[in-house]
């Protein structure tokens, strides 16, 4: 949130306000669109057309939230009854439909989707060059992020801190197949200091971009640079194990000077994947899957599995497949055919399938608009 939102008329364009969202909004008469840019407990930090202000959910919202996914994240837009808060904080009576969601299984026993992140066009997936770099940890959150309708970036940091960055990428490339990756230090000059004009070129006005990954991999400080200025609390590297220190809290929607927003989120130690794409992350174990001679093979020691011959070849690194068969139990979409599978990630991911076919409706309508 930048402080001239504050008491101001805000253009909501800037905040990525789309024709599709004017359309939503237009239902619901009487009511004002709002983006949601933080979040603490119970109270959220809105932008309106009047500036920003706080807002609660209504009391019906939160009766007939069937999940925590229902009720509102940082990036999503909303309907408000007021645009100033003369009169009191703002009442939060409806969330319009997502064109894209990045979220993770929550914690505790009641399990279901935490939505990190809601309405990005690209996610940053942050991983640093040091101690923090982990194949399978990349694997997961590209998994989760093709899954999330917004497109996955990987984001090395500190590069000041590697001897090996060409062989780091190479091994990135080998597991993430068709996603780019951007290399970047902020401590030194040199061949890597910038990696700041590369991830400025994938910022463009409107467009939401999500910085999510460890803790301590660096997000905040590229997001001080983005901006110019410190806008958040950043850490040290601790020298005990190369790590940096977690500082980041709480999500949060940060309007940049040049146009284009980006969302800090806390660092994840661990991702526990709710839904997630594995045919986009994991394609050539697919394509190895379809040559096996069994079509249920379970690639164990079933003859003619063409993954236990890649294995032993060694032309499919056994931790890569160990990691596909976790994400597989994981999302409890083992022993699922093609079309249960199908029906539980539209669940997952949407709610329903009326959820889906309103969300492909958005999508369709917002790339007839880009072309």
């Amino acid at each position: 949130m930048t402080e001239q939102s504050r008491g101001h008329s805000v253009d909501l364009q800037d905040y990525g306000l789309s024709s599709h969202v004017r359309e939503e909004a237009a239902r619901w008469p009487g009511l004002f669109p709002a983006r949601v840019c933080g979040q603490h407990r119970d109270v959220y930090r809105l932008v309106c057309e009047g500036g920003e202000l706080a807002g609660e959910v209504s009391g019906k919202l939160s009766y007939n939230a069937e999940s925590g996914a229902a009720f509102p994240a940082v990036g999503d837009w909303v309907m408000i009854d007021r645009t100033d808060d003369r009169s009191g904080s703002a009442v939060i009576h409806q969330v319009l439909p997502r064109t894209s969601v990045f979220s993770r299984q929550a914690a505790g026993s009641a399990g279901g989707p935490q939505i990190i992140a809601a309405n990005i066009d690209l996610l940053f997936i942050c991983t640093s060059l040091n101690a923090d770099f982990n194949l399978r940890r990349i694997e997961r959150y590209v998994t989760a992020a093709w899954e999330s309708m917004a497109v996955p970036v990987i984001l090395l940091t500190k590069a000041d801190l590697c001897d090996d960055v060409r062989g780091k990428r190479d091994e990135i490339a080998a597991v993430a197949p068709g996603v780019d990756t951007v290399v970047s230090s902020v401590e030194h000059s040199g061949e890597h200091s910038g990696g700041l004009d590369e991830i400025r070129g994938y910022i463009r006005p409107g467009k939401t971009i999500a910085f999510i990954g460890s803790s301590g991999v660096g997000k905040s400080t590229l997001i001080n640079r983005l901006a110019g200025r410190e806008l958040l609390a950043t850490g040290k590297i601790r020298e005990d194990d190369d790590r940096g220190r977690h500082t980041t809290t709480r999500r949060e929607l940060i309007l940049l000077p040049g146009g284009g927003l980006v969302i800090d989120t806390p660092g994840m130690r661990e991702l526990q994947i709710y839904t997630g794409d594995l045919s986009k992350t994991f394609e050539d174990i697919e394509d190895l899957a379809a040559e096996c001679k069994f079509g249920n093979c379970s690639h164990g020691a079933e003859p003619g599995c063409a993954v236990r011959e890649a294995i032993e070849k060694g032309t499919l690194p056994a931790k890569r497949f160990e990691s596909y068969q976790k994400l597989k139990r994981e999302m409890s979409y083992e022993g699922l055919n093609s079309r249960q599978l199908e029906n539980e990630k539209i669940n997952r991911m949407f709610g329903s399938k009326s959820g889906m076919k309103q969300m492909f409706k958005v999508l369709k309508e917002k790339r007839k608009r880009e072309r």
